[in-house]
């Protein structure tokens, strides 16, 4: 463990290294020479030519070359194939590996396009990011709930059923931690991968789209103007509809498929329908977490932060995520910390995935945010594209980055800034012009939650729920094999029939 930590620390520290080197000359982004070329044309009337000229091909070293996602797409490849087909070294160096690409691409960034402005907010987006998942996992695993109840197909849809509701008031990765153990105990001797992989889908990603604090994209959307009650009242329908027909097929598979291996385990037993929980005190620690969430300097005054490039970043948020995290291990009910039989190796493989992932994703993000934001792009923007545009991205990329980039896209359209929180506020609310502007923010906010269950990439909790059940004994499918066995023949069509109804005649 020590020599990843070290591999981390080598990692934030060229990153640091790189800001401090070349932010004295190219502290503005591409959007902030634009302004200042704006300004300049205000005070003198017109812009010298050679000026012009030179901010034009500073814009242009600004931006990724579309080469430069080959890292991404690489390394995506390797996480669906490494274990599967070079387990042994994969599982040994997949830290390396993501590491490696991670610095490629940022040091590419820092030094060739002179562009610190993404790497920083990706490494912010990443501190958030795992931050929040840290001490949702840490403070989860001292809760341990037992069932004594027998695994009927009903039971089950009733437990997956009440964490899609819970998933909403502490997040999905919240929901999936505390309630993927109980779940597999429940199943214990009959739990199969179609059991984890309907957890995954109901719990850790499609239950959590009515309110803000259920998906880090919801969140962001929120914080950017979107009012807090908006996702429950528009997003229900489509969240109740998906719900329902997940409920039902897994019933269906539950009732043919869930006593497959009940000849094994032949005595009798006897079920009190007893439900134990032990570690009630970290519900506190889960309640300070769920808290300290909404301590964004960006939308509450006062509260202390980094300022750079005009923006702020919160650092007080994460201080306080983590030290309850360690207070909430360190205090926790032993018992608890024993029956969920707690590690961190979850956390541990979604932490340097994804610094993987978040560092060598930024050109793919760049790309598509600057067609989309572009006159051609725009004139693509409808309800349809942004649905099945913000889905599919969604699915290989991190979901919160994707809402944003597509929710200003469509913002741009419209002639509004999603920096301006009253005109994300209009755009919400259908008050900024002619155009259903509701229908799009829904179909954004509903497909960047959903289609984060096509893969295991799609969303955090995915990883953990995939590694805890793994760690449990069950034979979990590869990354093709999720998407090919469950997400293509059952996800997808529940996807597109959402859109169907909701979304395509608008």
């Amino acid at each position: 463990m020590k020599k990843y930590l070290i591999s981390l620390s080598i990692f934030f520290g060229i990153l640091f290294f790189g800001l401090i080197g070349p932010t004295d000359s190219y502290a503005f982004s591409a959007d902030t020479s634009v302004e200042l070329i704006a300004q300049a044309d205000s005070d003198q009337g017109q812009v010298d030519p050679a000026i012009a000229e030179i901010h034009a091909d500073e814009e242009v070293h600004h931006s990724a070359p579309a080469w430069l996602v080959i890292p991404f797409v690489t390394l995506l490849l390797m996480i669906a194939t490494g274990p599967l087909f070079y387990e042994h070294f994969w599982h040994h160096n997949y830290p390396k590996v993501a590491i490696g690409f991670s610095l490629l691409v940022v040091l590419y960034y820092l030094f060739v396009l002179d562009n610190v402005h993404a790497p920083v907010h990706a490494l912010a987006e990443y501190i958030q990011f795992i931050s929040l998942l840290t001490c949702l996992f840490v403070a989860s695993g001292g809760i341990l709930i037992e069932i004594d109840k027998k695994a009927t197909p009903l039971a089950n849809v009733s437990l997956l059923l009440i964490g899609a509701v819970v998933s909403n008031l502490i997040g999905t990765t919240g929901a999936s931690m505390l309630l993927i153990r109980p779940f597999i105990r429940l199943n214990k001797g009959n739990i199969q991968a179609y059991h984890v992989v309907f957890f995954i889908l109901m719990v850790s990603n499609v239950g959590g789209s009515l309110t803000p604090i259920g998906d880090p994209p919801l969140f962001l959307g929120f914080l950017k103007g979107v009012p807090f009650f908006w996702t429950i009242e528009h997003n229900w329908p489509a969240w109740a509809l998906a719900l329902a027909l997940l409920a039902l097929v897994f019933y269906f598979l539950d009732r043919k498929f869930g006593k497959a291996n009940e000849d094994e385990y032949t005595e009798e037993i006897i079920y009190t329908n007893k439900f134990t929980l032990i570690g009630v005190k970290n519900f506190g620690w889960l309640a300070i977490i769920i808290a300290a969430v909404f301590l964004d300097p960006n939308v509450i005054e006062g509260v202390p932060a980094i300022v750079y490039d005009g923006q702020k970043f919160s650092f007080l948020r994460e201080i306080i995520m983590l030290s309850v995290a360690f207070f909430s291990y360190k205090f926790a009910d032993k018992r608890a910390i024993k029956g969920n039989e707690f590690n961190f190796e979850p956390i541990r493989e979604v932490a340097f995935i994804f610094v993987g992932i978040f560092g060598t994703m930024m050109p793919a993000l760049e790309l598509v945010g600057n067609f989309a934001k572009s006159p051609e792009g725009a004139e693509m923007i409808t309800v349809n594209t942004l649905y099945w545009g913000t889905g599919t991205l969604s699915a290989v990329l991190d979901n919160a980055p994707t809402y944003l980039n597509f929710l200003a896209a469509a913002m741009a359209s419209e002639g509004a800034n999603i920096n301006s929180i009253a005109e994300v506020r209009e755009f919400a609310d259908n008050s900024m012009n002619d155009t259903d502007t509701t229908f799009q923010l829904a179909a954004i906010a509903i497909a960047s939650v959903f289609f984060g269950a096509m893969t295991y990439i799609g969303n955090g909790p995915n990883f953990m729920v995939k590694s805890i059940a793994e760690q449990s004994g069950v034979k979990m499918p590869s990354f093709f094999g999720y998407i090919i066995r469950f997400t293509l023949p059952i996800l997808l069509p529940i996807l597109f029939l959402v859109w169907l109804v909701f979304f395509a005649f608008v």
